[in-house]
């Protein structure tokens, strides 16, 4: 399978479960949970959307050529959706606070993959 083919279903699939996790947060959980951890949850499913849409953006991008900072991109994104909406998932459910200590390791995944695409473009962009 092609980088660019690998990153578009890559990226549905964490889109499909951002759906599913965001119809389990407000409609299984909205009775069991308070009003912060319902905000965590929320705030995983905002940021699990938003960088499958930059994902899909890579994937377009990648279409045209694929460099090294493209493909470090689109793998610090993947990472990041894990360490970062996956630690706010597990501590909106009760988890120890000790789980909050890999939501800044997604993050810096995340701001990787920003800075991926940010150097793609200034070294590749025609």
């Amino acid at each position: 399978m092609t980088f660019p083919r690998t990153i578009l279903t890559t990226a549905a699939l964490l889109g499909a479960a951002a759906v599913v996790l965001g119809a389990f947060g407000a409609h299984a959980l909205r009775d069991s949970l308070d009003e912060r951890a319902l905000a965590t949850w929320h705030t995983a499913v905002d940021y699990q959307f938003w960088h499958v849409l930059a994902l899909i953006g890579v994937a377009a991008i990648a279409r045209d050529g694929v460099s090294g900072a493209l493909r470090t991109c689109a793998i610090a994104f993947i990472v990041g959706i894990v360490l970062f909406c996956g630690s706010l998932y597990v501590l909106a459910l009760g988890a120890p606070s000790g789980f909050g200590a890999i939501t800044p390791l997604g993050g810096v995944a995340l701001l990787i993959g920003w800075f991926g695409l940010a150097v793609h473009a200034f070294l590749h962009a025609r």
